[in-house]
């Protein structure tokens, strides 16, 4: 097949950019842990999830039970820049993570071992779960982003380290510098010394800047080989249960690292170099002011973070960013996508249009056995509904249902309650909401009339006609017995699946062999 033209490549993004995945919500998995650009769920390793929901031997954390024995971490289309995220997905940027990623950790397997166990879905990687260092080790090979800003300021002093004066933006550094920052959950990371990350993790400091530097050392070397050039870029670890140092999150990726084409840099850093010896610019940045074309085109998301800057963006006094244009969102994917190809060597696969990301994600970790790829929703309106909750739980095991139950009333907790619809409205898989609530029940109509998904009112408190009288649009069903609500649901998720129809199929078989034996021995 002959290569594809740029324009080719713009066509298919271009076609692609509503067809993205800002995020993907898995009930059955349980609360996920929301990162800027991927969501982060705990599993148990090869059992399905709906096998230990039920396991009264596993600690109650909270809403779930859950063991944290692997991490699914999913990987999305959103992009953030100066501490955004903004409302654009970018087709295909978490598909390109991933793949380099998995690349670079083979790449340097040999220096650091990686938490990597597999890979089941483009936009799925599954780790062993580590204790993070919260430390995001960063090295610097060049003068340049936040670095080269801050030293065009007449900043000298970066995490402990004097740099010396005379140094250019774009500049190439004497040695690579380790610069760690604090990892923030929210706001801005914080530059740290050594000796700060020596005070946070003992012992382990200088075991991280040797990694972080061999790491980047293997980096630069294979970039090079693909005629680029790894400016700087960002490490993160862990350790396991023995306390070994890990490689946790993705590796010489173009949002955690800057890269740029070696051609370029040689042919536009003399330029630059002989602008500023005219004595014209004060710095750098004062002469890409004066002369654009200078600039050096980069593999990251700086290219986001400049087109924010030129529409007028301050991100010191922002409360929310721009939208971008989708010929701003066309390049940005153009630019992951063969930077992705060039790194790694191989042309990059656009996965079928017909299915959205999130159904692909979901039919593959079904396939890989880590979903069952249904789920239902069991809504109580107090904690003393708990005795319900756990029979009908152990009804819906029986036809392999999982399921995941909530506390929410709907007369004290309105808005709440609202929440958490909102938020299984956007399933990935397919759910189904059971009501569990007595005496005067408002939450079977709150619950039917916000959420797309069917409800059903199975009241704890036995024959309850409160939630037969719901006002129009509040369209819940109402069925009396645990056992028979769990067989309604398992009918309800039959044409998804197969092994619960099968389960019906036995069930209904059993119960015509017992009729029939018992009608024998008459």
């Amino acid at each position: 097949m002959a290569p594809r033209s740029e324009e080719q490549y713009r066509e298919t993004i271009r076609s692609a950019i509503d067809c993205t995945m800002p995020q993907c919500i898995l009930p059955e998995l349980g609360a996920a842990k929301k990162g800027k650009v991927r969501e982060i769920y705990f599993v148990q390793d090869r059992v399905s999830a709906f096998d230990f929901v039920l396991d009264n031997s596993i600690p109650f954390k909270g809403e779930i039970y859950f063991v944290q024995d692997k991490v699914l971490m999913l990987t999305n289309d959103r992009v953030s820049a100066f501490d955004f995220v903004l409302d654009n997905s970018i087709p295909f940027k978490g598909m390109v993570l991933n793949q380099i990623s998995e690349w670079a950790m083979q790449q340097t397997a040999d220096i650091c071992p990686n938490a990597l166990v597999a890979s089941p879905d483009p936009n799925v990687v599954v780790q062993k779960k580590m204790k993070n260092t919260m430390v995001e080790c960063i090295v610097r090979g060049y003068l340049w982003g936040s670095m080269a800003a801050a030293y065009e300021k007449n900043e000298r002093n970066f995490c402990g380290l004097k740099i010396q004066d005379g140094l250019m933006r774009f500049q190439k550094l004497d040695e690579p510098l380790f610069t760690p920052t604090t990892k923030a959950e929210v706001g801005h990371d914080e530059n740290m010394t050594l000796a700060e990350v020596e005070a946070q993790l003992p012992g382990m400091s200088q075991k991280l800047k040797e990694l972080s530097l061999k790491l980047y050392a293997r980096g630069v070397e294979r970039m090079r080989e693909r005629g680029l050039i790894l400016l700087d870029t960002k490490y993160e670890f862990g350790t396991d249960e023995n306390g070994v140092l890990h490689v946790i999150d993705e590796v010489n990726t173009p949002d955690s690292s800057r890269l740029c084409d070696i051609k370029e840099y040689e042919e536009k850093y003399p330029k630059i170099e002989a602008e500023m010896k005219t004595g014209q610019f004060k710095s750098v940045g004062d002469l890409l002011k004066a002369r654009p074309e200078l600039k050096i085109k980069e593999y990251s998301k700086q290219y986001v973070r400049d087109v924010l800057l030129e529409k007028g963006f301050k991100p010191e006094s922002a409360t929310e960013a721009p939208k971008l244009t989708e010929d701003v969102v066309v390049e940005c994917a153009y630019r992951y996508v063969k930077v992705c190809e060039r790194i790694t060597g191989q042309d990059f696969v656009f996965p079928e249009p017909k299915v959205s990301p999130q159904e692909r994600v979901v039919e593959n970790l079904t396939a890989a056995g880590m979903l069952q790829g249904c789920c239902a929703l069991i809504f109580a309106g107090s904690d003393s509904d708990a005795p319900h909750i756990e029979k009908l739980k152990g009804e819906l095991k029986k036809y392999g249902i999982p399921s995941k139950a909530r506390i929410c009333s709907a007369h004290k907790q309105p808005s709440t309650l609202e929440k958490v619809l909102a938020l299984y409205n956007q399933s990935a898989e397919p759910c189904l909401i059971v009501a569990c609530a007595g005496g005067t029940d408002a939450l079977s109509g709150t619950a039917s009339f916000h959420s797309v998904w069917p409800v059903v009112s199975c009241p704890p408190d036995g024959w309850n006609e409160s939630c037969l009288k719901n006002p129009p649009l509040s369209s819940n069903a109402y069925i009396l017995k645990p056992s028979n609500l769990a067989r309604f649901v398992a009918q309800h998720f039959t044409c998804v699946v197969p092994s619960i129809k099968s389960r019906l199929a036995e069930e209904v078989q059993a119960k015509v062999r017992k009729l029939e034996k018992a009608d024998a021995e008459m």
